[in-house]
């Protein structure tokens, strides 16, 4: 069975959300062979749940630095942000392939409505 954890959509973004293809389909998926899936419209991550390290609720930010897809000025996080309010921060082992710009990922920050929820299922 997968466990799905959709993104908390905040309305006042749908402009932006529609040009980046973002829907009420995309989000965070823990399929049953044991693999991550998050996307974000065309964009996404896939990788073993044992390529987690850990995870962190984190929230509430500032708008400019959670909404949108954006690297991070400070690391190689990537964020698939859809709301400001909560997320949760995916922090990987090995480092995924990068999805935008040019380094990999060490880190996934996802805006779900759910990031405790989704942080429990990750630790299963």
């Amino acid at each position: 069975m997968t466990n799905r954890f959709p993104y908390r959509l905040d309305t006042r973004w749908s402009p932006l959300f529609c040009l980046l293809r973002v829907s009420e389909e995309d989000g965070v998926r823990l399929e049953p062979d044991g693999t991550l899936v998050a996307t974000y419209g065309r964009f996404s991550v896939r990788t073993p749940l044992t390529n987690v390290d850990h995870t962190v609720v984190t929230g509430p930010h500032r708008w400019y630095t959670a909404v949108g897809l954006r690297l991070s000025l400070s690391d190689d996080s990537v964020t698939f942000g859809t709301n400001h309010y909560l997320g949760l921060s995916i922090v990987f082992k090995q480092k995924i392939p990068a999805v935008i710009g040019s380094r990999d990922h060490s880190t996934l920050w996802v805006s779900v409505s759910d990031p405790a929820g989704l942080a429990a299922a990750i630790q299963r």
